[in-house]
């Protein structure tokens, strides 16, 4: 199909009236106009055929990229002025060990204020330490035997045992274990049976039943700060959102009026801080972000919600600041680049130069409003550019309305303003993209356990998600934050919102005086 010959509408209704004007019988007429339509109709229908192929591939395997150096290969030569690759090995540092077990090795000779075995005349003195990392292997959870001595009096009979040590704990599977479970769980997508096969071939057996109760059992102390969390992002200046299909077996056909459920991805922007929530039902992202606002302070301005244009992903009765995604409408023409090279590429290219300019505004470290007056002065024009040419495409009829290629005008002309709230309002974002990153982990789970089997399953999850999503974004190490929450659940109980990632280290530290 690679030689076909494109038509449009226009043009073939204007070689049937030719035809119409020919002296060729009537029946020829009749024939030729019947195979100039069908074969527009069969063009336009393999097009749409392939799109949609396109998009089946991407949403059963995934994208590998769409950056525009990727789509358009010539796009790759090093643009003039650009700073080269850092030079480097690409390994990690031992600075990014972070949480590795430090030992501290003295020299077997000499200590500091000695004699300089090289000059003879100077003393040494300590300086920096050399550091070198050793990566051992282990079982993700490992078992301790305590084999308590036992002395028996060979008279009485009495057996004295000796006591356990302080660090043994009253519990078998102490507070890092449930910790542990959760994070592989829910953060990494490994489910209990999978974790069940690996530690029972490692010899320390940990069947799928008893994972998660310790899951269950764990989450108890975790939920004052979870709560804590969603009153928080309730009250965000920006409130990204998405959602994906999520199965639950003992939900499925149990609520009249519908059947699916889903996961429904939130990441709040408040003060700088970023909250990842996720919850899991029947309810969408709109009516899930009604819930949430409903917790937001009488008095605060309506926040930015940024989204793409499903109907939905739109909150009833309370009011947000509208903002489509850009990289969605983006994504139509990345689908159709194949088909309409050209006008696609045009597309891709002007957009690129876009967040191009929203890239410098954050390696600059604007303000909000630097970032306004900039995207107004830099991105205003271009956006104005594509609206006139799109437009344009349609007015001069190059364009037809219903193939891909129009369809990616029409999505992005209908909802050109809430696509262009960041050269309006302050803040407002470009794009969604950190709500589907986040949106991942859920999709992680899915395609590893398939499904929750009930709703309380689904909340647990729930859960901890937010709690180490969380964690990730504000590069706190989720294990010991989990391990904290367990260890001092009182605390947390007590005031949840003094135990929360970017602050639990200060609050633990206080506990401990």
């Amino acid at each position: 199909m690679s030689d076909r010959v494109p038509l449009t509408s226009e043009l073939v209704e204007a070689i049937c009236s030719r035809v119409d004007a020919s002296p060729l019988p009537k029946e020829d007429r009749s024939i030729i106009k019947a195979v100039l339509r069908d074969y527009l109709l069969v063009g336009q229908t393999f097009i749409e055929k392939s799109h949609t192929i396109q998009k089946l591939l991407r949403m059963l395997f995934g994208a590998k990229t769409e950056k525009a150096v990727t789509l358009i290969p010539d796009r790759r030569t090093k643009p003039k002025g650009e700073k080269p690759a850092p030079r480097g090995h690409g390994r990690n540092g031992a600075q990014s060990y972070t949480a590795g077990r430090k030992v501290t090795v003295s020299h077997d000779v000499l200590k500091s204020g000695d004699v300089c075995p090289g000059c003879h005349k100077g003393k040494v003195y300590p300086t920096p330490p050399g550091v070198t990392v050793r990566i051992t292997g282990d079982a993700p959870l490992t078992a301790t035997h305590f084999e308590c001595e036992k002395l028996r009096c060979n008279l009485c009979g009495e057996v004295f045992t000796a006591a356990l040590p302080d660090d043994a704990g009253s519990q078998k599977y102490d507070a890092t274990a449930g910790a542990m479970i959760a994070l592989l769980k829910y953060g990494t997508g490994v489910p209990f049976n999978r974790l069940e096969t690996l530690q029972d071939a490692l010899g320390i057996p940990l069947p799928a039943s008893t994972q998660w109760d310790i899951v269950e059992r764990n989450a108890k102390p975790a939920h004052p700060a979870y709560k804590e969390l969603i009153r928080q992002a309730a009250q965000g200046e920006i409130v990204h959102l998405d959602d994906t299909t999520m199965k639950i077996l003992l939900a499925i056909n149990e609520r009249e009026g519908r059947s699916g459920t889903f996961t429904t991805g939130v990441l709040s922007v408040n003060g700088g801080r970023k909250i990842a929530l996720f919850f899991t039902g029947h309810k969408h992202a709109g009516e899930n972000l009604t819930d949430l606002l409903a917790k937001r302070h009488t008095g605060l301005p309506p926040p930015i919600q940024m989204c793409d244009a499903l109907s939905r992903n739109m909150p009833k009765e309370l009011a947000t600041i509208m903002a489509n995604c850009l990289s969605h409408g983006r994504r139509n023409f990345v689908d159709v680049l194949q088909s309409f090279p050209e006008e696609c590429r045009y597309v891709i290219e002007l957009l690129a130069k876009v967040y191009e300019q929203d890239a410098k505004a954050k390696e600059e470290k604007m303000t909000v409003a630097e970032r306004l007056a900039y995207h107004q002065a830099q991105s205003a024009p271009l956006m104005e550019e594509l609206h006139t040419w799109m437009t344009a495409q349609f007015d001069e009829k190059k364009v037809e309305p219903n193939s891909g290629l129009g369809k990616a005008f029409t999505y992005m002309l209908k909802h050109w303003e809430p696509l262009t709230l960041f050269l309006r309002v302050e803040g407002a974002p470009l794009d969604n993209n950190v709500c589907e990153q986040a949106l991942k982990m859920a999709i992680m789970h899915r395609k590893n356990s398939l499904f929750y089997r009930t709703l309380h399953g689904a909340y647990i999850g729930d859960l901890f998600m937010s709690l180490i999503h969380t964690c990730r974004l504000a590069k706190v190490n989720p294990l010991h934050y989990l391990v904290a929450l367990q260890k001092y659940s009182h605390e947390v109980f007590k005031n949840p919102q003094e135990w929360l990632p970017w602050n639990y280290e200060t609050a633990a530290a206080g506990s401990l005086h």
